[in-house]
């Protein structure tokens, strides 16, 4: 977290609460007072925990038939989120989250309606940062990882015009991909398939491991081939990546092979979220040594540069 930056526990007002997809759904929170004064220096990776504890269940015939066994099932724990946009307005800063239905805490947030109010801890954690001389960010996205990347694109587009950016995002079939609107071929064949990225003028690439959608493959591949083809030099370039694990340390390996700066947003299961119950543990390397160490994914990343983290594949 940035020095001086204040957390606390803030009451946030449902704005919208929308649902995108079979899945996904958005919303929208407003945070006014001390709370949007809190946010106002949110950073794109760093993350909210959600209490969703007080939200009731839905109707019993609009719960999906994988979730009716676990749907009454007490929600003890908050859930962490990334925000996807934050809008700081004078009198208020407004954050948006993306999220997932897979359980009974996401299933009570569907229900959630403007003007309600719900408990949010924040702003959490460490997010991605800029070192000098960039001119060229690479953005791969896994899955529900596109959250921190699309807050990421904001503030690339507003906050550093001398870098030009390119999204790559996979799934393993278009039904998976967690955006707002399907784009026709033409869209995709210019290389702006995704709204959310190509409002801020980038470049958007898909990719799906079934081949539903642009790329028959793997987003990883699909970023080895496109550095294959446009060769940029590697000091001035940074991989940003959010999504599974086995893609973090897949691009991990490739931005190293190349030289390349790679920081990766990594997820942890989280109860506290502040470094105190320990259960988010990262293995990370000790510069300088062949020693490793345990930081914690919620108080020392999400983020971390990608030298430092030990994956679960090595």
């Amino acid at each position: 977290m940035d020095a001086g930056q204040r957390k606390g526990d803030f009451l946030a007002v449902v704005a919208s609460n929308r649902r995108i997809g079979d899945t996904f759904w958005k919303l929208r929170l407003d945070f006014a007072g001390e709370a949007a004064d809190a946010f106002r220096t949110f950073r794109p990776g760093q993350f909210v925990q959600l209490d969703a504890a007080g939200a009731p269940l839905p109707p019993a015939e609009q719960i999906p038939e994988a979730l009716r066994d676990t749907a009454e099932r007490q929600v003890m724990l908050r859930r962490p989120f990334s925000f996807t946009d934050l809008d700081v307005q004078k009198r208020k800063t407004v954050g948006e989250i993306l999220y997932c239905v897979v359980g009974p805490a996401t299933l009570r947030m569907t229900m959630l309606r403007p003007g309600d109010g719900i408990a949010v801890i924040g702003p959490l954690g460490n997010g991605f940062w800029v070192p000098e001389g960039k001119r060229t960010a690479l953005l791969a996205v896994g899955g529900m990882g596109t959250a921190p990347l699309q807050h990421l694109a904001r503030h690339l587009a507003y906050d550093h015009k001398e870098i030009e950016a390119t999204v790559f995002a996979g799934a393993r079939t278009t039904r998976a991909l967690p955006f707002e609107r399907k784009q026709d071929e033409i869209s995709q064949g210019l290389g702006f398939a995704l709204p959310e990225f190509s409002r801020y003028g980038m470049e958007s690439f898909i990719a799906t491991d079934d081949g539903t959608a642009g790329f028959h493959g793997f987003v990883t591949d699909c970023v080895r081939k496109w550095l294959d083809e446009n060769h940029p030099k590697p000091e001035n370039t940074i991989v940003y990546t959010c999504g599974p694990e086995v893609m973090l340390a897949a691009m991990a390996k490739l931005a190293a092979e190349r030289r390349i700066d790679c920081q990766v947003s990594m997820e942890r299961r989280m109860a506290c979220g502040i470094g105190v119950c320990q259960s988010c543990a990262v293995e990370c390397r000790v510069p300088g040594t062949g020693e490793t160490m345990y930081r914690m994914c919620c108080k020392d990343g999400p983020v971390f540069d990608a030298r430092e983290v030990v994956f679960g594949t090595e």
